[in-house]
């Protein structure tokens, strides 16, 4: 990854950036980061960086701490998944372990944008609370919670998205869309492995209807209103296809309802 691309890229969402970072100049910063770039991660660089840039608003720093913690339950989720031996089989190893390197990620990223902001990680229940009692031991249940835990983070992040409008907040609301763009596609490529090893028969990459186990993961996804319009037999499609072309947003509340368990 290279570092001078990334500082141009931020340098065109927000023209002022260098003037943020306490008027230091383009040269001077290059030098600084191209010293410490073998021994810093760059998404820790960009992240430093973020946090010395913006003054966010409180709330921003709730929404962010909010997907830490969503981070935090799933960086964990599979790192021990991907460490316990014989539950993931050696044909959809390689499929998780990318997962679990993505959400370390993750939370590097918010944690370093957060500083001391940043909320400590909780202890996790993975089984919440005996619902999964077997999930590190049967493929099968670590799957099912592998893409329920994706989708809510998908959904999650959705609907917190307005939060961060603020003008001082809107170029941390581009880096959270871009960190809510991967989670789709984990929740995606989980999904399919559900139907193609016989989990979930006729799962697919998108979700129909409000069909999903747990069923508080995918209430409200059934909504056929979409811009004030009503599409229920729009073009004489099904109403599967029609709420398979869009995602609903979850409060935080209905995400904390459906996380509490997996909190110890």
């Amino acid at each position: 990854m290279n570092i001078f691309k990334i500082l141009t890229d931020i340098e065109k969402i927000d023209g002022e950036v260098f003037e943020r970072l306490e008027h230091v100049s383009r040269r001077s910063m290059f030098g600084t980061f191209s010293k410490k770039l073998a021994a810093v991660a760059v998404p820790t660089v960009v992240a430093s960086m973020l946090n010395k840039a913006y003054a966010t608003t409180p709330g921003a720093v709730a929404v962010l701490n909010f997907a830490l913690t969503l981070e935090y339950l799933e960086d964990e989720f599979y790192k021990k998944g991907v460490s316990t031996s014989g539950l993931i089989p050696a044909t959809d190893q390689a499929i998780f372990a990318q997962i679990s390197k993505h959400e370390t990620q993750h939370v590097n990223f918010l944690k370093t944008a957060l500083g001391a902001s940043a909320v400590a990680k909780p202890n996790f229940d993975f089984t919440a609370k005996g619902a999964f009692a077997d999930v590190f031991s049967n493929y099968k249940t670590f799957a099912i919670v592998s893409h329920a835990l994706e989708d809510t983070g998908v959904r999650a992040y959705k609907g917190q998205a307005g939060n961060l409008m603020a003008a001082e907040d809107k170029p941390l609301l581009e880096y959270a869309l871009q960190i809510h763009s991967i989670e789709a596609r984990h929740a995606s490529v989980v999904r399919r492995l559900l139907n193609t090893r016989g989990f979930v028969v006729g799962a697919k990459g998108w979700i129909t209807l409000a069909q999903g186990s747990p069923a508080a993961v995918y209430a409200g996804d059934d909504n056929l209103i979409q811009g004030g319009v009503n599409l229920t037999g729009l073009a004489g499609k099904t109403n599967e296809a029609i709420s398979e072309a869009f995602d609903e947003p979850l409060t935080k509340e209905a995400v904390l309802a459906i996380a509490g368990p997996f909190i110890a």
